[in-house]
């Protein structure tokens, strides 16, 4: 199975995707499970997909591919398409910057 760079990048985000909701509606962090093993995908209609990766192509699979910045945040907005930002989105106490109870 070989991945472009593109869809690496959408596989990362594919994830943020599938946990976006859930996490909206929690008053506590919780941190994912990535598998080393798995690539996700969200696609052009929006919808997100998980796929077994092999490794006989992770070098192709890397090319191209860019590492996700250390505090980046993702999230769907009201109008479905995915978001990141990078930045602060913690308050100084450590509760979330954009949580409900603004």
């Amino acid at each position: 199975m070989a991945f472009s760079t593109k869809t690496f990048a959408l596989a990362s985000l594919a994830l943020v995707t599938a946990f976006a909701e859930p996490a909206c509606a929690q008053t506590a962090a919780t941190p994912w499970e990535l598998k080393s093993d798995t690539g996700y995908a969200y696609d052009k209609e929006g919808k997100t997909f998980s796929y077994k990766m092999g490794t006989s192509n992770a070098g192709e699979l890397l090319k191209g591919a860019k590492k996700v910045p250390k505090g980046t945040l993702f999230f769907i907005g009201q109008n479905g398409q995915l978001y990141m930002r990078s930045g602060p989105y913690l308050e100084g106490d450590g509760k979330f910057k954009f949580g409900p109870e603004r």
